[in-house]
Formats: C-alpha cells, structure tokens, sequence
C-alpha cells in the first residue's frame, strides 16, 4: 500500500505518501489564496522525499471538507485527475475528521469539537467522542450557533481559536488546519481494518455564492 493524500480544504495546502505502516514524506503550507499553485509541487517534494514516484502509488485519499468552494474543488479534482490518469481508486474523508484525528496524536482523548474557518463570520464544525468517532456533524453555523453541548468542550481548530468567546475551551496549541499526514494515517488505519471510506465527493454544505440576479429578464430573438 501506498496511499498519496491530499486536502485543500481549509487555508493549509497539504500532502503525503503513507504506505500503511508510517508517513513517509508530508508537506504542507499554509495560503488560503494559492491552493491551485501549490499542490503539485507539493506532491512532488513528498514524493521525492520518499524516494518513490507516482508509479508506486496504489490509491489516493481527498479531504472532502467541509470548506469553501474554490479551495477545495483544487484537492478533490486534482485527486480525480491522478486516480484518472492512473486506473486508481481515489477515497474521500472528511476533512475534520482528519483535523481530530490529527488532534488524537497530539494527545486529546474526548471528547471534542473540531471548528474550521468557513468566512462570512461562520465555522464549520463537528463533534467527537474520541479521535476516529464523529457524534454530530458536520455543519455550518455562526459560531454563537453552534450547540452548547459542542461549543463548551475542548475545541480544536482555525474556527475555534477566531471565536474563543464562543469556544471558551479553544485550544491554541493544537493543529489549527488539515494535515494530509493524519488524513493519510486515518485512511490508512481504515483500509487495513476493512472499513470503508467516503467517496471523494465535496461536502460544500451551503450553496454557491454566484445566483441568478433578482428580477433577470430572458432576452428572446425572433
């Protein structure tokens, strides 16, 4: 197994080669506005770092998010490509999942909520028992929205730590973006018990800024 992760989910740019057992080489830098200009030549330091080449990979796993839609098409759709261009199966995960997993390494027991930065003064966010178990979620709220019951708990993550008025138990020291090192480690883990894992399908979970403007008017041509 050699599992190729990505997530460009949240502003962090992310990638790593995990081959079942470690990671191998991972990469990540954190710009919300060059995702598309950063990936690939992410991919190719992991895989030089490794020492292998795309021929070694055997799968591919995306963080599906949630997150905003112009960054994380980048991720998803180049995992398509590859897996395309390949012949070879491409997984999805949930992008907090990978961040409380993440979380569960640092050494957070549960349980947990995980809050992303979704703009417009809103996070996204989940809840969790313990690292590899989602209770509720995810969803996107006003950080003042979000139920008690998740907001009063040690929470992780960008969203958390931009509202700690709503998040009083926010942790600044642990991870604040996607890491594909722990999205890969996750899958990994998943993989090797049998269990199965998402379609690499984005998790938007509010529609599209770009609407048909108010009042339009069909030009028709005789």
């Amino acid at each position: 197994m050699l599992l190729l992760a990505l997530d460009t989910a949240t502003p962090a740019v992310t990638a790593a080669l995990h081959d079942g057992t470690r990671v191998l080489a991972a990469a990540a830098q954190v710009d919300a506005r060059r995702h598309g200009e950063l990936l690939l030549p992410a991919i190719d330091r992991v895989l030089a770092e490794a020492g292998r080449s795309l021929d070694d990979v055997t799968a591919l796993v995306a963080g599906t998010g949630p997150g905003p839609y112009t960054g994380l098409r980048v991720g998803l759709a180049t995992a398509a490509a590859i897996g395309a261009a390949r012949g070879l199966p491409v997984h999805g995960l949930c992008t907090l999942d990978g961040i409380a997993y993440a979380a569960g390494l640092a050494g957070v027991a549960g349980p947990f909520t995980v809050a992303t930065d979704a703009r417009r003064k809103e996070v996204y966010w989940a809840r969790y028992a313990d690292a590899r178990t989602r209770v509720a979620g995810p969803a996107v709220d006003r950080p003042a929205d979000v139920p008690a019951e998740a907001a009063s708990l040690t929470a992780v993550g960008e969203g958390a730590q931009l509202y700690p008025d709503a998040f009083p138990a926010a942790r600044g020291d642990l991870p604040g973006h996607a890491s594909a090192a722990a999205l890969a480690a996750l899958a990994a883990e998943r993989l090797g018990a049998g269990e199965p894992l998402d379609e690499p399908l984005p998790l938007y979970l509010r529609r599209p800024d770009a609407r048909v403007p108010a009042g339009y008017k069909a030009v028709l041509r005789s």
